[in-house]
């Protein structure tokens, strides 16, 4: 364990850290999965902006990487296209 009190509050900022990351990485995801599963193309393309938000706001805070969000976008770009 740490022993500099600098130490101690670096460990306690990167708990915090840690899980605001996963928190907004799982919310993500699940919105991702809420979209890949939507079958109506009017509500797919209404959710599609803030699907797109939250994806582009994960490659900011270097949760996923930024080749990795144009990926997920094109995807469900890609889905959103095909519904009929």
């Amino acid at each position: 364990m740490a022993n500099h009190k600098s130490a101690l509050k670096r460990v306690r900022q990167n708990a915090v850290k840690r899980d605001r990351n996963r928190y907004y990485h799982k919310s993500t995801r699940t919105a991702i999965k809420k979209l890949r599963g939507e079958e109506d193309k009017a509500v797919a393309e209404a959710a599609f902006p803030k699907v797109t938000s939250m994806i582009d706001k994960l490659a900011k805070r270097n949760i996923i990487h930024k080749n990795k969000a144009a990926n997920l976008k094109s995807k469900l770009a890609k889905h959103i296209n095909g519904l009929g």
